[in-house]
């Protein structure tokens, strides 16, 4: 390949690397004007993550934010599993545990679908179902801290549920900016 055929096929590359990454960075600077709860930051480096967000338009990254809480939904039950693998200590405070972690992991799950039907809502073009399907997320991330705090002991998931939050937050306002 002659030397300017190579820099042409790199500054394409290029140019669409960059047009990718202006995606990401315009959508988020959009829905953080659109939602105080947006933390911009957040956004870029959290959806730049996905191998899906290159390209993707507002559309496709409305599917991503839905499917980033599928994938932390999943990482819950399956942290979760393995919290409930090792042996089981004597103190109260560690049946209270296991209990509250048994019932999160239920209610994770329930998340993984939860997200999971965002993202097949919002790909169907169902935004309000789409939305619905994130806030029932955050509802679930919620109803998990409950457990937690009724049992007194402070949530192993905390983390999981703060991004559950965030991340639903993000879904329902890109979903919001989609023309």
């Amino acid at each position: 390949m002659s030397s300017w055929k190579t820099l042409l096929v790199a500054t394409a590359a290029l140019a669409t690397l960059l047009a990718a990454d202006a995606t990401v960075e315009t959508t988020c600077k959009a829905a953080a004007a659109i939602d105080v709860r947006i933390d911009y930051g957040f956004c870029v480096s959290e959806l730049s993550k996905h191998r899906d967000s290159p390209g993707a338009d507002t559309w496709g990254l409305a599917k991503v934010a839905a499917n980033l809480g599928v994938n932390n939904a999943g990482g819950a039950v399956r942290e979760v599993d393995a919290l409930l693998a090792r042996p089981p200590g004597t103190g109260a405070d560690d049946a209270k545990a296991r209990a509250a972690l048994g019932q999160c992991r239920s209610l994770y799950f329930d998340m993984e679908l939860a997200f999971a039907g965002a993202h097949d809502e919002i790909d169907a073009r169902q935004y309000a179902a789409g939305k619905e399907m994130a806030v029932e997320g955050i509802a679930l991330a919620r109803r998990c801290d409950a457990v937690f705090a009724e049992a007194r002991i402070p949530s192993l998931l905390a983390r999981r549920g703060e991004y559950a939050e965030l991340i639903a937050v993000l879904c329902i306002a890109i979903t919001d900016l989609i023309k």
